[in-house]
């Protein structure tokens, strides 16, 4: 019948996909519309800054009463407005890249992110990611920026891989990788690092980045009858590969790269298609010195890098500076 040909299902989802695409072309005009109107009210407010802020409440109460069903034109917004368009004065530049972005990210942007290539940087990723305003906040407090785009990293990628495969990995990894979801216990040990990752599974993925899917911890092989078991097993969609992830609660050791080294020889032996590229290895240490990890690589035939992780204790700096220290509650208590 024509509804299980194979020719149909195809055309069906040809359709959908069109849909799609149609539909995300028309949201990004409209908010492009929408973040060219708020860059020209911001350039408008910027020209008559010597009025002071009576102008700007002024006008946001004659906008009320001009529009009354419309939002969006409050005091503080339209102050944002101000900032933006006093941040981004080239409107080319604003219609091109940072309307790509709805105006609660670019907000975000304005209120937590002062350098401008870290900004530009944050916008490229939300515009090919499609993270969420709560993803931006969550991986700007991370420091992603300067994890990802900013961080030696330590592999032997560009050696063993072939471009684009080594460059896309190199951006892929982070130093440090932050598991913050994880509770705290001064005697972790691999295993309840591993368990609580896949316990929350989500958040990483989130923390790993773009393109992983998850297939398993503990990931069985069998070599020549004997058995051997992978951490952390994935497939990375846009690299087209397996990654294989180690965990180390201590320092890194040059026998740590030997070991991930053969995982990855079995996975291409036994898991690779011939349409895969070169599966990866990332061994993720509690600490590492840097220039014993690079001679550790250096000779090693499968691409391989080495990345600290940090699962911490504390509060987050924002919580901490409204917290009252430890002297201050002493004086209370003494008082």
């Amino acid at each position: 019948m024509l509804m299980n040909s194979n020719e149909y299902l195809a055309t069906i989802e040809q359709v959908k996909q069109e849909i799609k695409a149609a539909q995300y072309k028309a949201a990004v005009h409209v908010n492009t519309e929408l973040i060219m109107l708020y860059h020209s009210i911001g350039c408008v407010i910027n020209a008559h800054k010597s009025w002071g802020n009576k102008f700007i409440e002024n006008l946001a109460q004659d906008i009320k009463l001009e529009f009354p069903q419309t939002t969006g034109y409050s005091v503080r917004n339209l102050k944002y407005m101000a900032k933006f368009a006093a941040t981004y004065p080239d409107s080319e530049f604003v219609q091109q890249v940072v309307a790509q972005i709805p105006w609660g990210h670019n907000v975000v942007l304005l209120d937590k992110v002062s350098d401008a290539d870290e900004r530009n940087w944050y916008i490229e990723a939300c515009r090919k990611n499609g993270w969420s305003r709560n993803v931006l906040v969550h991986q700007i407090e991370s420091g992603l920026y300067q994890r990802q785009a900013l961080a030696e990293k330590i592999s032997n990628f560009e050696n063993r891989l072939p471009s684009p495969q080594s460059e896309l990995a190199v951006q892929t990894m982070k130093d440090p990788y932050i598991f913050d979801f994880i509770p705290f216990k001064e005697d972790m040990v691999e295993r309840d690092i591993e368990r609580a990752l896949v316990q929350d599974v989500t958040r990483l993925l989130l923390e790993l980045g773009t393109g992983f899917a998850f297939l398993g911890n503990q990931y069985h092989l069998n070599v020549g009858g004997d058995d051997f078991y992978i951490d952390l097993l994935f497939y990375n969609l846009n690299l087209r590969c397996y990654v294989v992830i180690e965990l180390k609660t201590g320092e890194f050791k040059p026998e740590y790269a030997g070991q991930l080294n053969f995982y990855l020889s079995a996975v291409d032996g036994i898991l690779k298609k011939e349409a895969d590229n070169p599966s990866i290895g990332l061994l993720l240490c509690k600490s590492k010195n840097d220039l014993v990890a690079e001679y550790s690589l250096k000779d090693m035939s499968k691409p391989i890098g080495v990345s600290e992780y940090k699962i911490t204790s504390t509060l987050p700096e924002e919580l901490e500076q409204q917290l009252p220290s430890v002297e201050d509650l002493q004086k209370r208590i003494q008082k």
